[in-house]
């Protein structure tokens, strides 16, 4: 309402400086037809002295009646431009006041949007622009969610952008404000869980354990919080248990679980299996062998792997078998070896490349 006020208070200092020369008077014009015969008799009684027609006493006489009317003439010749003057100011100034205002209001009507909503400062800020810093944006979110902190998905789109930020206290925050406003589940307990992990520099604290375990009671096959509890057995030197754990979870496993490698690697890290899984055809095989026949089939199925990687080496998952078979069979500057030729292979591939970094991520080696 203020701002109305304003504008209309622009309105009418605009109209003023319009009329203000208007409502000035001017100088009244001079002459006229009737003045003009009287300045004809005049001359005309100067003609007829003279010509001695008329005494002069006479003439005289006749010059101050004429002269008196002449300027009873040359009076009303002057009021009837003040008259129209005033007629023109006075439809100025109709023209101002009414006018203008309709031939403004008619033209924003027809090209303006009176129907539009505002749209304030604070929101002209929070649109999105992907090439304002992170830090801008998440603080931008932070302040939508001060004045919407019942806004859930605010909530979870926010607390894993702190994780990366490495503000881990205030992603604790944001994980545990998703779960009350969206709601429990597996999913968000394990992220809360691995936040505390962070806030404790990676160590699974008595705190973070309890997130797993709910997360785990929510949904046995939630494999975050698998990882994290064989985890946690094996920060307390229960390699056991650790390795008890993540067996169970490969077992369960999809074949193309994109978790898997990482679990397998925690479990050669913690002295898995003793030998590299074969396929089923080779277990039955195997099967009556005794241990060092066995062995001899493993090492022969190791090196026909490799064999075939140097012909082709595009086969990522072949790569992690190879590094993995050796890692288990202690041959670590093998298995190292194998790593950097994995690298050369695909070093012209960026998404080979990256499952293969992704897949001996925690092996031991420099993955």
């Amino acid at each position: 309402m203020t701002l109305w006020f304003v504008f209309a208070l622009m309105t009418v200092a605009a109209i003023f400086a319009v009329l203000w020369p208007l409502s000035r008077s001017t100088a009244p014009l001079a002459g006229g037809s009737e003045a003009a015969v009287y300045r004809d008799q005049l001359s005309e009684i100067d003609r007829d002295v003279a010509a001695g027609l008329i005494a002069p006493s006479e003439a005289d006489a006749a010059r101050v009646e004429i002269s008196r009317r002449l300027l009873a003439a040359a009076d009303g010749n002057n009021d009837r431009p003040a008259q129209a003057n005033v007629t023109l100011r006075r439809s100025s100034t109709v023209l101002a006041l009414v006018g203008l205002p309709v031939a403004a209001v008619a033209f924003y009507l027809s090209v303006g949007s009176p129907q539009l909503g505002d749209f304030p400062l604070a929101g002209r800020t929070r649109a999105a622009d992907v090439n304002q810093p992170l830090d801008n944006l998440v603080a931008q979110v932070e302040a939508h969610l001060e004045k919407n902190p019942t806004d859930g998905r605010g909530w979870s789109v926010l607390a894993p952008v702190l994780v990366r930020l490495g503000r881990y206290d205030d992603a604790i925050r944001s994980y545990r404000n998703s779960i009350t406003y969206n709601g429990d589940s597996a999913e968000r307990r394990s992220d809360l869980g691995e936040a505390l992990m962070g806030s404790a520099g990676g160590v699974v604290t008595a705190e973070a354990k309890a997130e797993f375990e709910r997360a785990v009671a929510l949904n046995a096959d939630e494999p975050k919080a698998g990882y994290f509890l064989g985890l946690a057995a094996e920060q307390d030197g229960r390699s056991t248990d650790a390795a008890a754990i993540w067996r169970a979870m490969l077992a369960k496993a999809a074949p193309d679980a994109p978790w898997r490698p990482l679990v397998q690697a925690a479990l050669v890290r913690v002295g898995g299996p003793a030998a590299p899984a074969l396929p089923d055809g080779a277990m039955a095989a195997a099967k009556d062998m005794n241990e060092a026949d066995r062995g001899a089939m493993i090492r022969g199925m190791v090196d026909r792997l490799a064999t075939r990687l140097k012909q082709n080496g595009d086969d990522v998952e072949g790569w992690l078998r190879l590094v993995r078979a050796y890692m288990v069979m202690g041959e670590r500057d093998k298995a190292a070896s194998a790593l950097s030729d994995a690298r050369q292979a695909v070093a012209n591939d960026a998404e080979r490349l990256r499952q293969l970094n992704e897949g001996l991520k925690n092996l031991g080696l420099d993955g």
